[in-house]
């Protein structure tokens, strides 16, 4: 288990491919319309449609502009590594770092439907485990996790992320929006599923 980004960039012998549930690629400005790949994967996920959160602008990480970020819940959580995923990524490290979201690589794994049930209830586990396990031979290897402590559903997630990265990898993951787009930095930005 890795504590920063920082520490994951520095693993040797580095890693090939990296899929990460954070924004990359972000708004310059509140109140700038939301990232076509945010807007794309809501319409696909349908009723899951909450799991894709806000991406922060660039005001907000550089300058902790709060007031008026119109972010939600979760993406105030979370602001503190996005700060320091958005401190170490640059074009250049997107030829190994995306961004991806777990529901997405869900959604994939189910065929290109939106899973019916949340991660958080047991129905939505099971239904999450039997298709990682379903892709991943040694996928209850991951969820051992649970005795260090790690929650069930973010094991759960990283599997998901862990089998976005193997399509990346093998040039076989999709992405949001199918043309590329780039925010005003040059940071690509997408999802990948």
């Amino acid at each position: 288990m890795f504590e920063t980004i920082l520490d994951v960039l520095s693993e040797k012998p580095a890693y090939s491919t990296i899929v990460i549930h954070a924004p990359i690629g972000y708004r310059d400005r509140p109140g700038d319309p939301p990232r076509t790949c945010d807007r794309d994967a809501r319409k696909l996920l349908g009723r899951r449609h909450g799991s894709i959160g806000t991406a922060p602008t660039y005001q907000t990480l550089v300058g902790g502009e709060l007031e008026n970020a119109h972010l939600d819940a979760a993406t105030m959580v979370m602001l503190p590594r996005y700060k320091e995923i958005f401190a170490e990524i640059s074009p250049f490290r997107q030829r190994t770092i995306y961004s991806g979201n777990p529901e997405l690589s869900f959604y994939r794994l189910n065929g290109d439907h939106p899973l019916s049930y949340s991660k958080s209830v047991y129905t939505g586990s099971e239904e999450r485990r039997r298709l990682l396990e379903a892709k991943i031979q040694s996928f209850r290897n991951v969820l051992n996790g649970e005795a260090l402590g790690v929650p069930r559903k973010y094991l759960l997630d990283a599997g998901a992320l862990l089998w976005t990265a193997r399509l990346v990898f093998s040039h076989g993951a999709k992405r949001l929006p199918a043309d590329a787009e780039w925010d005003s930095e040059g940071l690509r930005t997408e999802l990948v599923y």
